[in-house]
């Protein structure tokens, strides 16, 4: 009696690169599908059965494995629930030879078997085998002498001037494929450029232009709705003004070619403004601290958790000195409930709280006890000597001295709506009181 043949459960892959045609009643995808089916189908004799499962991916490519389809086969792979995979052509699993080395090891660690309807093997064989490699090693060249001749054409296109794509930048639309002025926004590209050179300070210009309304072009998100632009930051105006398409030219990596679409700017009001950014950034920084010292620098953050940074205006021969937060500085004064503090003010407010500490009994106690374990000789009056000394000369130090022991013995200043709140650094109070406890012995010795 003839043994009973054994159930052979089977499914169909099929992949297909672009979305164009999948709307349509029969498509590719289902080409693919019933050539599976009818090969499975003809090997009903050998215990062939199609499992109801479907694994289609239209619109993906085969130069990756990220692909709802796919995933979905190798996860059944992966549970034994499927005996053979059927393809209508080896590069519609993949194009990949290392993505395709890595599934078919999946395939024969879970006795998968893999086959092409039009090219007739499958990987049971070694001959298959060999016969599969060769022709996905023809496949990958393939993919890849395509890929460097679409990145050809790109180069040499852009060299032309033409509009490759990408986000289309604010003050221009697209139309057959070629860049055309949006007046509205080429006027509002044309004014911040015109009010930079005016200004001098994208800050400004990022308050201002948020003020007055203006917003960044609008753009349709992944869910397909047009939002309405958002606030400037610095960063974008930046971007704006270092963009050298808006003179009528198109990059191509590093470099700019004159573009097929009509410049928005002239030369003169581009140089204007690269002249004012290309400024030593770095000497007028470094001039701006020596005028404008800041000792509570990386010490004193805003409501934002962001650190605030020292600024300064100047009114005839005045400097008023400031700290900004961060928000503030990046986004309009608008957006933060703490904008910026008088850096006179909040030093005092510092200053006074530091003396207070150095003065309360309690302070004088807990450091003592800290001090003690680090040095059993010291006694209670010279941790409150120590304190007090800093207390009486504090007022006549210079700001890097201040800075200096500032950092020393403070972890962070928070400026918050309801106050100041300071977290000591009660390691540095104690190595502090150790060293001057030891500077004042050794004067002692030597006025012995």
């Amino acid at each position: 009696m003839a043994g009973k043949t054994k159930r052979v459960r089977c499914v169909v892959y099929t992949r297909k690169s672009s979305e164009e045609g999948l709307e349509q009643e029969f498509n590719s995808l289902d080409a693919q599908r019933e050539a599976g089916e009818s090969y499975i189908q003809s090997q009903k004799h050998e215990g062939w059965v199609l499992l109801p499962d479907r694994y289609d991916d239209g619109g993906y490519s085969g130069g990756s494995m990220d692909r709802p389809g796919l995933q979905r086969l190798l996860e059944d792979v992966k549970a034994d629930k499927i005996d053979v995979v059927v393809v209508y052509k080896v590069d519609r699993l993949s194009r990949s030879l290392g993505d395709f080395a890595q599934i078919i090891d999946l395939f024969d660690r879970h006795g998968v078997s893999f086959v092409s309807v039009t090219q007739q093997f499958n990987t049971t064989t070694s001959m298959g085998r060999l016969t599969l490699n060769i022709l996905l090693s023809f496949a990958q060249f393939e993919r890849e002498v395509t890929g460097e001749r679409i990145r050809d054409k790109i180069a040499l296109s852009k060299k032309k001037g033409m509009w490759m794509g990408g986000h289309v930048p604010l003050g221009y639309d697209v139309a057959n494929r070629k860049l055309v002025p949006n007046e509205l926004e080429a006027a509002l590209v044309r004014r911040i450029f015109n009010r930079f050179v005016r200004l001098g300070s994208t800050t400004l210009l990022c308050k201002e232009l948020n003020e007055q309304g203006f917003r960044t072009k609008r753009r349709r998100g992944r869910d397909g709705r047009m939002n309405n632009g958002f606030p400037f930051t610095k960063t974008t105006i930046y971007k704006i003004l270092k963009n050298r398409l808006y003179l009528g030219e198109i990059r191509h990596k590093d470099k700019w070619y004159p573009g097929e679409h009509q410049a928005i700017i002239d030369q003169d009001l581009w140089d204007k403004a690269q002249a004012i950014m290309a400024q030593d950034r770095g000497r007028r920084a470094a001039d701006c601290r020596r005028k404008t010292p800041a000792p509570l620098k990386g010490l004193l953050y805003g409501p934002d958790g962001k650190a605030m940074t020292p600024s300064h205006t100047r009114r005839g021969d005045k400097i008023y000195r400031y700290y900004v937060t961060h928000t503030a500085n990046k986004k309009g004064y608008e957006e933060c409930p703490v904008r910026l503090v008088r850096a006179g003010d909040i030093e005092g407010v510092v200053f006074d709280q530091i003396k207070t500490i150095f003065r309360n009994p309690a302070m004088i106690v807990s450091t003592w006890k800290v001090a003690n374990t680090l040095d059993d000789g010291i006694t209670e009056d010279e941790v409150r000597e120590s304190l007090q000394s800093i207390e009486a000369v504090w007022d006549h130090l210079y700001h890097k001295e201040q800075a200096r022991l500032l950092q020393l013995f403070i972890e962070r200043i928070r400026v918050e709506p309801e106050g100041v709140h300071i977290d000591i650094r009660t390691c540095g109070i104690n190595s502090l009181v150790l060293d001057l406890k030891a500077a004042a012995r050794e004067t002692k010795e030597m006025t012995a």
